[in-house]
């Protein structure tokens, strides 16, 4: 499986500041907001991601994360011109995935909770020896703003509607889905919406109608954020700030996590570290090798 990661489109919701900076590159707390995209799917093992980008970005998306090497993965790059629905996002990312399962996370997304990895990896599993697809739900009290999961007894879905006026349930569909290889096939066939854009609901009708749609609730102890407007934009940053400070262990740090997957050692580390040795942000790094020389 390989993950797409979109962080494109326009940050309308963030003017002014997306006027001259892609949002996904603002700072939730103290890194980039794409870090904690990334690292959700680092957390389950996938090595091999694409970004989805505008093609005016592409340069500072590849300043900041480069092809992956640096953190023992490949980072490959789509660009999407206009911003026409995930669907069509999805699909700009095809003839990088070649035919493989998806796991796709839209970059402006935050999660957070003990056990997420293991829940995420079953997913990813059950869609890799079964096929078919796999939504998540959180439970929100604004339900006519999202677009919203009803599900059976069995998990499986059984309605998907977008902002509706009289919801079904109050479990929002987050941004992050996993797919077998079929999605690219079912996107291309989605008609635009009235905005004018493929969206990712159609995508997952498509499923639902089949019976190959199913969703896991991520319930108490869990934190979702759609980063993508001033309030919970403040809203993450607070969360992850506070969560730091009180665990003195970091949400999202890119390197600890190539670094204890293995995929980085401590040369590559402390290379990725001294740069940053006045920053808390390096110190935190070096301090994952004192953490192993105090364990041996």
């Amino acid at each position: 499986m390989k993950a797409v990661i979109l962080a494109g489109g326009s940050g309308t919701r963030l003017y002014p500041t997306t006027g001259v900076i892609n949002k996904h590159l603002l700072p939730i707390y103290n890194k980039p907001m794409i870090y904690y995209s990334l690292s959700v799917v680092m957390l389950i093992g996938i090595r091999e991601v694409v970004l989805v980008v505008n093609p005016k970005d592409l340069d500072s998306f590849y300043k900041l994360l480069g092809n992956g090497s640096r953190i023992g993965m490949s980072i490959d790059y789509s660009l999407q011109s206009e911003p026409l629905g995930l669907a069509d996002a999805l699909l700009s990312a095809e003839h990088l995935v070649r035919e493989d399962s998806v796991c796709l996370v839209l970059g402006d997304n935050i999660f957070f909770g003990h056990g997420l990895p293991d829940i995420l990896k079953e997913a990813k599993a059950g869609v890799e020896a079964k096929g078919g697809a796999y939504v998540f739900g959180y439970y929100v009290n604004d339900p006519s703003r999202y677009g919203i999961i009803e599900l059976d007894s069995e998990g499986r879905v059984v309605s998907l509607e977008e902002k509706p006026k009289n919801p079904k349930s109050n479990f929002a569909c987050v941004g992050l889905y996993f797919y077998d290889e079929g999605v690219f096939d079912i996107a291309r066939e989605v008609k635009p919406s009235k905005r004018g854009e493929k969206e990712i609901t159609s995508v997952n009708e498509v499923y639902m109608r089949e019976g190959k749609l199913r969703a896991r609730i991520l319930g108490r102890g869990f934190a979702w954020f759609d980063a993508g407007t001033h309030d919970s934009f403040l809203e993450a940053g607070e969360f992850v700030a506070t969560v730091e400070k009180k665990t003195g262990l970091m949400i999202g740090c890119i390197e600890e996590i190539a670094y204890r997957n293995g995929w980085i050692g401590k040369e590559e580390l402390i290379k990725l570290a001294e740069p940053l040795a006045k920053t808390d942000y390096g110190r935190y790094l070096m301090s994952l090798l004192e953490e192993d020389k105090d364990a041996l």
